[in-house]
């Protein structure tokens, strides 16, 4: 047991450590959310798109192209 507090202590350092790790962790997370949020709003966005013109809708690049 003594060997565990010892790694969390961290040398006398654990204070600075374990804080700095759960900031990073929230900084991810975070990133995480906004980045799938973002994402989902762009899928809707190009979904309400697609059907304004929906001629277009199954054409592929290569048929763009020619």
């Amino acid at each position: 047991m003594t060997s565990l507090a010892t790694y969390f202590s961290m040398g006398g350092y654990g204070g600075f450590v374990w804080p700095a790790y759960a900031l990073t962790a929230v900084v991810m997370v975070g990133l995480v959310v906004v980045t799938w949020r973002g994402l989902k709003a762009r899928e809707a966005e190009l979904k309400a798109l697609q059907e304004l013109m929906p001629g277009r809708r199954g054409r592929t690049h290569e048929a763009q192209d020619q």
